[in-house]
């Protein structure tokens, strides 16, 4: 199975660049680290508390992103489909059968970190680079629209999470020596993916 990482900060353009992947191949599946942050009683205070919660890795639930990551990538299927609801801070599982994965898009803001977790060395990682003010318009478009946040405070938290992301990581700061390609712009997406797929 063929593995794909998709990084970048907060409304880079992660999930449009996936769907635009899985669009032109069929066999693909996407797995989106925003449907696996924590839940409950804990979760909903520490985000109340701590500056910037949903871009630090406390706020991710590794070990079920993990679990569900291993059934796809050992079994080229999915039974589940997981999405997290930002205003009641839950996770809705729908079950979803998906077969015959061929290959496997992980995308979202702990893309890189979680890839930093794994022993497998032969997989692609596209890293998406666009300019601020053109993440903060998607972002505060989607966080009034979507998550329930007036102006303001959209603003304040995308601000943040463009600080967390670019100082969690460094260049060139991937695991192992990986196909990396640079999505910017101007970039030739199609030939891209002729060279990954």
């Amino acid at each position: 199975m063929k593995l794909i990482f998709i990084s970048g900060p907060s409304g880079s353009g992660k999930t449009t660049l996936s769907n635009q992947i899985i669009k032109k191949n069929k066999n693909g599946f996407v797995l989106s680290t925003d449907n696996y942050y924590k839940t409950g009683i804990k979760s909903k205070l520490l985000s109340k508390f701590i500056d910037g919660y949903f871009d630090r890795r406390i706020s991710f639930n590794h070990k079920l992103f993990k679990k569900d990551f291993d059934f796809i990538f050992k079994n080229g299927i999915s039974i589940y489909s997981r999405y997290y609801n930002f205003e009641k801070k839950k996770v809705q599982n729908i079950l979803n059968e998906t077969n015959n994965i061929s290959f496997l898009i992980v995308e979202g803001i702990f893309a890189k970190e979680f890839s930093s977790t794994l022993n497998i060395k032969d997989y692609y990682f596209l890293e998406i680079k666009t300019k601020k003010n053109e993440c903060m318009k998607r972002v505060l478009q989607r966080d009034i629209n979507e998550r329930g946040k007036d102006k303001k405070q959209a603003e304040n938290d995308f601000l943040k999470s463009w600080d967390i992301y670019y100082k969690k990581f460094k260049p060139n700061s991937i695991k192992y020596n990986t196909n990396k390609f640079i999505i910017e712009n101007n970039s030739d997406i199609d030939h891209i993916l002729k060279k990954i797929i």
